[in-house]
């Protein structure tokens, strides 16, 4: 008996690799897709042609498969829009309801030959729906569900790594975390990067921290991460600084978020370049990765002592004034670019140690 398989799941790319398999050395391939069938008779005509190519065997070609794709009217499968003026845009109508569990019904009794495949993927399908229950009685169903915010980057890493070995790279160091950090979770996102960085290094090799900041760009849907704003900040980029920190504005307690951000990483300079002074830094920076402690050096070279010190009182003020309700978005941004300018700042009273 043929294959018939119903793979769902928001990664369009895993979804596609997943049919591929499926259809992998078939030369009769037919698709229907279903992408832009936002209406009842586009998705009535889609059933229909799915039910004709299910009853029609392959004729001139060794395996037939067809794949059913883009299939987001499916039960869980799209967005419901709210009712207007007396329409249901977006909502799946009765009719299509019907058409699809008479399809599915259909699917249920079996009957593809050994040389016929069939391949529905949706976004979405709601595993207690009748019409999943009926589709799996014959159908092998994949599901790659999204993952939790806790495990994507974990799960993002694990391929990213798997896939950088598939193309000859290995991540040292802390390039891994970096290379996810910066690009996200998106799979296709992280595929097209990897792709990128192979080209970059001239082919197979070692992918490093800095390789990661030369190359990579944030991928599909990648939310700003605060190192951009902190990085920046240690170098006194006042403009991708502020670019960076821009990015965060509008958030619920912003002032106060990046106030202490910023403290917090000024505190981690000083500590950093007194230890240079007291010729110190080797045994403090002795855990940390050499392209770490580098970068850590370059940062410190834009700094003086004093002017590290003036700085954090400046933030540990402002902050508090954050917290009290004196403070403002404007004021953080003000204070960046002060701190960020590149001239020697003059030690406030009572300055931080």
């Amino acid at each position: 008996m043929g294959k018939f398989c119903v793979i769902t799941g928001e990664d369009d790319l895993l979804v596609s690799e997943a049919a591929k398999k499926i259809f992998a050395g078939s030369e009769g391939l037919e698709i229907i897709d279903s992408m832009l069938s936002g209406n009842e008779e586009q998705q009535l005509a889609d059933i229909r042609r799915a039910k004709e190519s299910w009853l029609t065997p392959p004729f001139f070609d060794p395996v037939k498969t067809t794949w059913w794709k883009n299939v987001k009217f499916l039960p869980g499968g799209g967005k419901k829009k709210s009712d207007s003026a007396g329409e249901s845009e977006g909502r799946t109508s009765e009719a299509v309801k019907t058409a699809l569990q008479k399809f599915a019904e259909l699917t249920a009794k079996g009957g593809l030959p050994e040389n016929q495949n069939f391949i529905i993927s949706s976004p979405h399908l709601l595993a207690t729906s009748v019409l999943a229950k009926t589709f799996a009685k014959t159908a092998e169903m994949i599901s790659f569900a999204k993952p939790k915010a806790g495990s994507a980057m974990r799960e993002a890493e694990a391929m990213a790594d798997a896939k950088a070995r598939e193309l000859g790279l290995v991540f040292s160091g802390g390039a891994l975390a970096r290379f996810v950090a910066r690009v996200g979770s998106d799979t296709r996102s992280l595929w097209s990067e990897l792709d990128k960085m192979l080209a970059y290094k001239g082919g197979k090799g070692e992918i490093t921290s800095e390789d990661v900041d030369a190359i990579s760009s944030p991928g599909a849907g990648m939310e700003a991460v605060i190192w951009e704003v902190t990085d920046a900040f240690s170098v006194r980029d006042t403009a991708k600084c502020v670019a960076a920190a821009r990015r965060f504005e509008g958030e619920n307690g912003y002032a106060v978020m990046m106030t202490t951000v910023l403290e917090r990483r000024l505190r981690e300079l000083i500590e950093a370049k007194d230890a240079q002074a007291r010729g110190m830094f080797g045994e403090a920076t002795k855990a940390m990765a050499p392209w770490a402690v580098r970068k850590l050096e370059a940062a410190l070279s834009r700094w003086t002592l004093i002017e590290l010190r003036t700085a954090r009182l400046r933030f540990m003020n402002l902050r508090e004034a954050c917290v009290s309700g004196g403070g403002s978005d404007d004021s953080v941004m003000i204070e960046i670019v002060r701190t960020c300018a590149k001239r020697q700042m003059r030690p406030a009273a009572g300055g931080a140690r």
